[in-house]
This record gives C-alpha cells, sequence and structure tokens, in this order.
C-alpha cells in the first residue's frame, strides 16, 4: 500500500507455560519407620519371641506386626508402648541399637546434636531421648515436640511405667481415665502409666514442647 505505514501482522501468540510442578520428594520419615521396625525385630529375636507370641500378647495381627518389623507401616505411640511392654524395655529401647552389646550404658552425657529421634510422623509426633540410649535403661528424659493438632490418637492406651512432665511451649490436652486437662506453658503432671491416657496438641497454628520423664518400673 503506497504512501501508508505498512501494518505488521500481530505475532502469534505463544502458548501459555504450563507452571512447572515440583517433583514431590520422597518423604524421609519412612527411613525412620525402617529402622524403629529392625529394632523390635532385633529386640524380638533377643527374646526369641516369634511373631506369634507378640501378636498373642499385644492382641496385633501377624501381618501388621511384620510389617512394623519391615518399616512398611508407621506405628502409633499407643502401638510402640505396647511392643515395648511385651518385649520388656522402656520405649526409649526403640530409638536405635544400645550402645553395648548387653543393653546397658555407662554414658552419663548426651550432646545436643547427639540426640536420638523418634518421629511419628504420621500422628505429628516426635519424641527426643535425653538421656543415654540403652535398652536396660529405667529412667529416661524425652523432648516430646507436638505439631499443631498432633496426637497419639482418640483411643486411650497404657503401658508399664510412671510418667511425669513439664509443658515448656505451647498447649497440651492430658487425658487420664476419664478426666481431661489443658495445660500450658509452666504447668506439670504426673500419673501412673497403668493408667489410660492420651495427649494431643489443640492448637492449628503453633506445636507444643513438653520436657516428659519415663521411668519402666516392670521391665526384666
Amino acid at each position: 500500500m503506497s504512501g501508508g505505514k505498512r501494518m505488521r501482522k500481530p505475532a502469534a501468540a505463544k502458548p501459555a507455560r504450563k507452571p512447572k510442578t515440583k517433583a514431590s520428594a520422597k518423604p524421609a520419615e519412612p527411613a525412620m519407620d525402617v529402622a524403629v521396625g529392625s529394632r523390635i525385630r532385633d529386640l524380638r529375636r533377643v527374646r526369641r519371641f516369634s511373631l506369634e507370641t507378640v501378636a498373642e500378647r499385644t492382641s496385633l495381627s501377624i501381618g501388621f506386626l511384620s510389617q512394623i518389623e519391615r518399616g512398611l507401616s508407621s506405628p502409633s505411640l499407643r502401638v510402640l508402648a505396647t511392643l515395648a511392654d511385651v518385649l520388656g524395655v522402656g520405649i526409649a529401647a526403640l530409638f536405635g541399637a544400645s550402645p553395648n552389646g548387653d543393653g546397658t550404658s555407662d554414658q552419663v552425657v548426651t550432646r545436643g546434636l547427639q540426640r536420638p529421634e523418634l518421629k511419628l510422623w504420621r500422628t505429628g509426633v516426635s519424641k527426643q531421648l535425653l538421656s543415654p540410649a540403652g535398652a536396660d535403661n529405667r529412667l529416661n528424659l524425652f523432648l516430646v515436640h507436638l505439631e499443631p493438632g498432633g496426637s497419639t490418637g482418640d483411643e486411650l492406651y497404657t503401658h508399664d511405667g510412671e510418667e511425669a512432665g513439664l509443658v515448656l511451649e505451647g498447649e497440651m490436652m492430658l487425658t487420664v481415665d476419664s478426666e481431661t486437662w489443658s495445660l500450658k506453658t509452666g504447668d506439670s503432671f504426673r500419673f501412673a502409666s497403668r493408667r489410660p491416657h492420651r495427649f494431643s496438641n489443640p492448637a492449628q497454628d503453633a506445636k507444643a514442647v513438653v520436657l516428659w520423664v519415663n521411668c519402666v518400673t516392670g521391665a526384666n
């Protein structure tokens, strides 16, 4: 067209780019399930218990116990406490291999970076072992972290021993028998572990941290 400006054809619109989706990383927690399951299997074999024997004493199915030992299932704190009772140890014994072959420990100090941790990732509860590890230790000190909404479950559970604690941060709901308390920072508690109990973090936006003591009284 003479005397006029040459009109440019509008550039073809580029196809919209699809937003990149991050590859979902495999959670690291199942590795902990494998470690805990292996520890349970080792303790069972040391005591020469068959899966059938443990199943009968815990009222758990053989298939479920096998899945736990192979790290294919993440057990709740209630299930771990039941298994620890049958195996004659405290829950602290499930955190990893004991320092000595005989299950005892002469260790006095546990450094902050050396704390074994038991993370029950499906329920939002994790326990750091503050005292030296050992399968035969009767008294154990934990730092318990409860994620928002974290809970031991709706079902009350029991196990051997006594326990006590101090809420360091946040809020915790504690049920013992038929009574429930709301514990806040600075509140403390103590009860016999044979009394049916459960605990949870009612907050949806803040975690709770509890200094927790477990004393095993009937373990071999």
